[in-house]
């Protein structure tokens, strides 16, 4: 089965999709979420990684985590930002950032090769192309919600240091 990253419609003529198992996809996330959360600063930059973390086969279904990169929670006012950060979360993810929270030795060359084309995707991807239904859909929080999607106050794993998405620590999911 797997999962597939694309970009919007619109673009995809640009870079393919990005295809991936069910195992390296779950690599892929791990890996982001790892790097992510060593070099977030900003609320924004912690949402985008939880952001990210939710798709977490664990505990939401193997085959079921793929996205276009327009999905994802861009705003306008930060977009450059946003893409700036992510770009570097993907490179120092590339260098192998905090791989060694991981209980098991990934296969280099397959991630690398992944985490590649991602980087060209979001290169790609433009101010112009955000969504900002995916944004306001994503970020409300209900006062009485139990389980916000964003956990309040960007609360971190005691065991791995990643931020919480609403399904725990993905590492913690994942039985490392």
């Amino acid at each position: 089965m797997g999962n597939a990253i694309s970009l919007p419609n619109e673009l995809e003529h640009l870079v393919d999709s990005l295809h991936m198992s069910n195992g390296l996809t779950s690599v892929f996330i791990e890996v982001l979420a790892i790097s992510g959360s060593i070099l977030a600063k900003t609320n924004r930059e912690k949402e985008l990684i939880i952001w990210l973390a939710q798709r977490d086969q664990a505990i939401v279904g193997i085959g079921t985590v793929g996205f276009d990169i327009d999905e994802m929670p861009w705003t306008i006012g930060y977009f450059e930002k946003e893409k700036e950060f992510i770009l570097r979360v993907i490179n120092s993810a590339m260098d192998g950032l905090g791989w060694e929270r991981l209980s098991y030795e990934p296969r280099k060359d397959w991630v690398i090769k992944s985490l590649d084309k991602f980087r060209l995707m979001i290169c790609t991807f433009d101010k112009e192309n955000v969504n900002l239904n995916n944004y306001l859909e994503w970020s409300e929080i209900e006062e009485d919600d139990e389980w916000p999607t964003i956990p309040i106050g960007y609360p971190k794993c005691e065991k791995h240091d990643l931020y919480l998405s609403c399904h725990g620590c993905i590492l913690c999911n994942n039985g490392s």
